[in-house]
């Protein structure tokens, strides 16, 4: 098993973060959250986790060991495979999920796409003496983890569109343009689906040029 890579970042895209190491290029899936984090031409080292198929071998790529160990984890609930693990950690944190376990919390399953009212009331189930307590203050979720300033989900999105490329001030007007769709998905869910507003983010950028 590979543990983590270190190295390079060579490229980056919406989901995929490029590492070299020792002269190789490994292609990592990561969340936006996790390539938000990451600059071309910086060093980074994150933790990973191999999921091998008949057909392909894919790495996923974490900004800790603790976001790779609730994605592992979250795999051993029935239905729940890599995608899904990693959709669920595209929309909340670690210790979210472990809240939102932990207080039964269906609302906020059901934010992550691909997750219907009977599956969230399946996983909490399952996942509930699995994932354990919030580690952390950071296992608020929804509306609870609305401050006063700029929301998460506007500094993440804005963090992983300059990791892209984009300049300060194209990543501010992308996310302003996709401002009444992420309101429209608070008000609905209590959370910003960072990783459809990163795409509708990306198609806005994409007329515009």
């Amino acid at each position: 098993m590979i543990a983590f890579v270190s190295g390079q970042v060579a490229a980056l895209a919406p989901t995929t973060a490029v590492i070299q190491v020792g002269g190789v290029g490994m292609a990592l899936q990561c969340t936006p959250a996790t390539i938000a984090g990451l600059r071309i031409g910086e060093d980074a080292r994150l933790a990973t986790s191999l999921v091998v198929r008949e057909d392909s071998l894919t790495l996923y790529g974490f900004a800790d060991d603790d976001e790779r160990q609730v994605f592992e984890l979250l795999q051993t609930a029935s239905g729940v495979g890599p995608r899904l693990a990693q959709a669920m950690l595209g929309v909340h944190s670690p210790d979210a999920l472990r809240l939102a376990v932990s207080t039964g919390d269906e609302k906020a399953l059901t934010a992550v796409p691909g997750i219907g009212k009977k599956g969230a009331q399946k996983l909490l189930l399952e996942l509930k003496d699995k994932l354990g307590s919030p580690l952390g203050s950071s296992g608020l979720v929804g509306t609870q983890r609305v401050a006063s300033g700029p929301a998460p989900w506007t500094e993440q999105l804005t963090a992983a569109l300059i990791g892209l490329g984009y300049a300060s001030r194209e990543a501010e007007e992308a996310v302003g343009a996709v401002t009444p769709q992420a309101e429209a998905a608070l008000a609905e869910t209590g959370t910003a689906p960072v990783p459809q507003l990163l795409r509708a983010a990306l198609q806005t950028l994409n007329r515009a040029r």
